[in-house]
């Protein structure tokens, strides 16, 4: 079994269909549930449920609170690696893009981790271009070996990886992936990867679960948002929420509403997704998913993010450099996308407690 067959028994549903055709009284009757199923998650989806944001978010907030309290979980990215064998046409790591191409040693990498963790980080992101070539398993492994001393979780977020990978991974100190589908419209997926081994459909898709069967601790899924309909996005993002949930119930899940930043390049099929949409694709997953975590980069402006916290927000990316070796590199052309939200760890921290929220920066303890 694997998630692309939950996948295939939608495909003879017409979504578009479904959701132009919901009435208020559908909205409403969805918005009383207690535990939502799919119909119910199309119906709040719609563009007709975009009237009901306010009581959509009354809700949310409420049972974010009951699960999580007002505490959000900071975190930050590193990246050590840009190089990439994958040719998708919306992404600046693309390997014709003209950026400067660069990956650290371990010793940059040492140095790197503590500049990170002097800011007071114990969970931390480290992040690669997809290239087995240039970042094979056992480069990534023996990053995370070098800094597993200073940070309490260690996640990555790099290429799909084989489950025996996966398990040696979780041996060396990983606890958490994150592996976003990007789009998870086969054909349009199609579209956009043209060249490389990211183009698999099928292998990424199955990549959580693999990572779930290895002994990963938590995991964390998404779409790209403005590749497809956010809607049918979404929908589909957190049915593989729920069957990852289902068969590994032991794992931890959070998900992702990342929206296509600026890059070096161009793609002209992007598909807006404004901040009414983002919104609703948040309180979306909060009602359908009441426990799982919801993560608010860089992407966004700080603003934005201070406002989107209160409806389901239980991570925070702070203090961001998307650039290989941001914090002790000068190089400032080796980043994937420009981030909207450049504030400091501080600046962040001084935010949430402006709306009375408390930043904690370990939510979990490696034994």
């Amino acid at each position: 079994m694997s998630f692309y067959n939950v996948i295939e028994s939608y495909k003879n549903i017409d979504i578009d269909e479904y959701m132009n055709n919901v009435k208020d009284e559908d909205i409403i009757k969805s918005l009383n549930k207690k535990n939502l199923d799919e119909y119910d998650l199309l119906n709040l989806l719609s563009k007709k449920a975009s009237n009901y944001l306010e009581e959509m978010a009354q809700k949310a907030n409420k049972i974010t609170n009951q699960y999580f309290g007002k505490t959000i979980c900071l975190y930050t990215p590193m990246y050590i690696a840009n190089y990439c064998v994958n040719k998708c046409v919306y992404c600046g790591y693309n390997l014709e893009s003209k950026i400067k191409r660069k990956k650290l040693n371990l010793e940059e990498i040492k140095l790197e981790g503590e500049a990170i963790s002097k800011e007071g980080f114990k969970h931390l992101l480290i992040l690669t271009g997809e290239s087995n070539i240039h970042s094979n398993t056992e480069y990534i492994s023996q990053a995370v070996d070098s800094l597993k001393e200073k940070f309490s979780s260690i996640g990555i977020e790099v290429y799909p990886m084989e489950t025996d990978d996966y398990e040696y991974m979780v041996k060396k100190g990983v606890d958490s992936l994150t592996i976003y589908q990007e789009v998870y419209d086969e054909e349009i997926y199609k579209e956009v990867h043209i060249k490389g081994p990211k183009s698999n459909y099928k292998f990424r898709l199955d990549a959580p679960e693999r990572g779930a069967k290895a002994g990963i601790r938590s995991l964390s899924i998404g779409a790209l948002l403005g590749l497809n309909d956010f809607r049918k996005e979404v929908f589909y993002t957190l049915l593989h929420g729920k069957y990852l949930k289902k068969n590994y119930p032991q794992v931890e899940l959070s998900y992702s509403v990342p929206r296509i930043r600026p890059f070096k390049g161009c793609y002209e099929g992007i598909k807006e997704v404004n901040d009414k949409d983002l919104v609703q694709s948040i309180l979306c997953i909060r009602l359908f998913d009441n426990n799982g975590g919801i993560n608010l980069s860089t992407r966004e402006r700080l603003s934005l993010r201070k406002n989107l916290i209160p409806l389901g927000i239980t991570k925070l990316s702070a203090g961001v450099s998307t650039d290989v070796g941001g914090r002790t590199q000068k190089d400032d052309d080796t980043s994937q996308f420009k981030i909207s939200d450049e504030s400091s760890v501080d600046e962040i921290k001084d935010m949430l407690k402006s709306i009375g929220y408390q930043h904690i920066f370990k939510d979990w303890e490696r034994f």
